[in-house]
């Protein structure tokens, strides 16, 4: 079976799929007309009307009914992903005459999740645009989960095996479809709920949609070039905190609390790991502000515990610079960055799943090499002993996944440092790669649009690498050259 065959086996998966996002992309034409923008409708519908056609287009292709591989269902995410962002930076260059290569980072930058901006100015942008960067940031921030389970519905596969292989969260609903669905009404509810909270601090509803859509999604654009910091409203900072939080916790924890009863939060590895790394942040960033930065003691709590929760969560929000920072409180919050929310969350980083994995097959290893070759050390994973071949496969392939994600981190870096300036502080370069890797978003000011275009290239690619988690871009690019029939 050639190329063009294997691709036809997932083009009506394709197709029906940018068909369904080109109807939530019609989203900021109401905002247009709402707010009388007349000339930033016909730039904006170009999106929805590329992404249909697209979709019409993979639809009339000669469908071939044979099975989809997880290699295809692979490829498929990452396509997908590839074009939303391509399609997405359109506004941004008709509408705005941004260069098409800094529409397109700022495009990926919303998809993703990271909120890393191109725009110097954001107040001077109009509101369309600027809902459609939170709107982008919050169909991406469960986008990519719903996406894989609806493809993986396509495959023989055991998507909760495969959940587990990825670093996601088990399957908590028989059917993955369903499971799906589920996710987007939990989604959807959060969000209202994160809205009505962020009111309280009384912002403006504008305002207040805005945030509410980019935290629960553990985004980071704002509606204001100065971001959270322009409101000047500690109780804003304070309400976020819990909104972020929600973003990054497991979705199954709330279906289990909403369908079943069940108050998971003190049951679930994930949920515990994640509150202690938010106090671990908070203490560590707390005390260097106080005894590093002569910050005051109310000053260094604020931002000690708003830029440790927005560390973690992989939120771009920020209060503070990095910049102005003592370089072990920039290398610790990198670290917090790097490790990211739970998995089966909208958050980004290698995931806390992965790092309790990770940290249990380290144990295990060296258990097993004080012992006699006869004696059987049990691995315990999730409550339950795993057998031996399957446990060394699901912790070697963790440890790829963790050790490919230091290796993009390490490449782009080096890339980068070539690209621009020699000049530029090398410390500033690694923590924004991490941060688009990481798709968390917090910058000490570096990514800007005098960057190099190279840089740019390298910064896009680091995005959309992270958000995937690596292995949907290898197959990506290994489908386009040898196509999925790797056993030839």
């Amino acid at each position: 079976m050639n190329r063009i065959d294997q691709f036809l086996v997932i083009a009506d998966d394709l197709g029906n799929v940018l068909r369904f996002i080109s109807l939530g992309t019609c989203v900021p034409l109401i905002v247009a007309l709402i707010y009388r923008e007349w000339d930033m409708i016909l730039p904006m519908a170009l999106v929805p009307l590329i992404l249909y056609l697209l979709g019409i287009f993979f639809l009339m292709l000669p469908e071939n009914k044979k099975e989809a591989k997880l290699s295809q269902a692979l490829f498929s995410v990452a396509l997908i992903w590839l074009i939303c962002a391509f399609v997405g930076a359109v506004p941004f260059w008709i509408g705005m005459g941004m260069p098409y290569l800094d529409a397109l980072f700022e495009a990926m930058s919303g998809w993703t999740d990271t909120g890393l901006t191109m725009i110097p100015n954001v107040d001077s942008f109009p509101h369309t645009l600027l809902f459609w960067r939170s709107l982008m940031q919050w169909l991406g921030g469960l986008g990519i989960v719903a996406f894989t389970v609806l493809m993986l519905s396509k495959t023989g596969l055991n998507p909760s095996r495969f959940y587990r292989s990825e670093g996601r969260s088990e399957a908590f609903m028989p059917s993955v479809v369903q499971q799906g669905l589920q996710m987007w009404k939990i989604y959807m509810m959060l969000t209202a709920l994160s809205v009505l909270l962020i009111l309280i601090s009384g912002v403006s509803i504008w305002d207040a949609v805005n945030i509410a859509m980019v935290a629960i999604a553990t985004g980071g654009f704002s509606v204001h070039s100065a971001g959270i910091l322009y409101y000047n409203n500690p109780l804003l900072e304070m309400l976020i905190i819990p909104v972020m939080i929600a973003g990054a916790l497991p979705f199954k924890i709330y279906y289990l609390m909403y369908h079943k009863k069940k108050v998971s939060f003190f049951h679930d590895e994930q949920a515990h790991l994640l509150f202690l790394l938010i106090l671990a942040g908070f203490i560590v960033i707390t005390l260097d502000l106080l005894f590093y930065n002569n910050l005051d003691f109310a000053v260094a709590m604020r931002q000690g515990i708003f830029m440790a929760v927005a560390g973690v969560t992989s939120t771009g929000f920020q209060i503070s610079s990095p910049n102005i920072w003592a370089p072990v409180t920039v290398l610790f919050l990198i670290l917090l960055m790097l490790i990211g929310g739970s998995s089966g969350s909208t958050a980004g980083g290698i995931k806390l799943s992965r790092a309790a994995l990770a940290y249990r097959g380290i144990v295990w290893w060296f258990k097993r090499s004080f012992v006699s070759g006869k004696v059987i050390v049990p691995f315990r994973y999730g409550g339950k002993v795993i057998p031996k071949f399957e446990a060394e496969m699901e912790v070697s392939k963790n440890m790829l996944i963790i050790i490919l994600y230091l290796l993009v981190i390490f490449i782009s870096s080096i890339l980068v440092m070539h690209f621009d300036s020699p000049s530029v502080d090398t410390s500033n370069i690694v923590f924004e790669i991490v941060s688009a890797t990481c798709n968390n978003g917090i910058s000490t000011g570096f990514v800007s649009p005098e960057m190099s275009p190279y840089s740019k290239v390298v910064f896009i690619f680091a995005m959309w690498i992270g958000r995937l988690e690596i292995m949907p871009v290898i197959v990506f690019f290994m489908g386009l050259v040898k196509g999925f029939n790797q056993s030839k």
